[in-house]
């Protein structure tokens, strides 16, 4: 068995890192992280279909259903066959959701800012730019 190499503990940190930030604002909030993706997709697109939503946010139609079905139940949002094609559904925030979204993404924007307590700007610039050259190298793979 070969050694890690740089690269290696390269990528599983960032992925590591990712993952952990993904859920970790979900327990946080007692949520879990489609539930808030799902409010916050809704709050930023507005009205959505459920398969835009599905798309958006990597799962299946039926766990889409289920998680607009839930959040309507509980007064958040709204759904409607779309009047231009009734073979889909669009959902939608109701006020309430509206305010349980922002408030959310206020909580969110202040964990975020938690999380980067002791990073400066110039440390964040850098791995900004680290970032930025690993998707531009992606693209330039491909085109290869």
């Amino acid at each position: 068995m070969r050694d890690e190499t740089d690269e290696d503990r390269f990528f599983r940190e960032m992925g590591g890192a990712w993952a952990e930030v993904r859920q970790a604002f979900a327990r946080h909030v007692g949520l879990s992280a489609h539930r808030v993706r799902l409010l916050v997709r809704l709050r930023r697109q507005g009205e959505t279909s459920h398969s835009d939503l599905r798309q958006a946010l990597g799962i299946d139609g039926a766990s889409v259903t289920r998680l607009v079905k839930e959040l309507e139940g509980e007064g958040l949002a709204r759904r409607r066959l779309d009047p231009y094609d009734n073979r889909y559904t669009l959902a939608a925030l109701t006020p309430e959701g509206e305010r349980a979204a922002a408030d959310l993404e206020r909580a969110h924007q202040a964990y975020q800012e938690r999380l980067l307590e002791g990073v400066s700007p110039d440390e964040r610039e850098v791995v900004l730019r680290v970032l930025r050259r690993v998707r531009t190298n992606i693209t330039e793979q491909g085109e290869r």
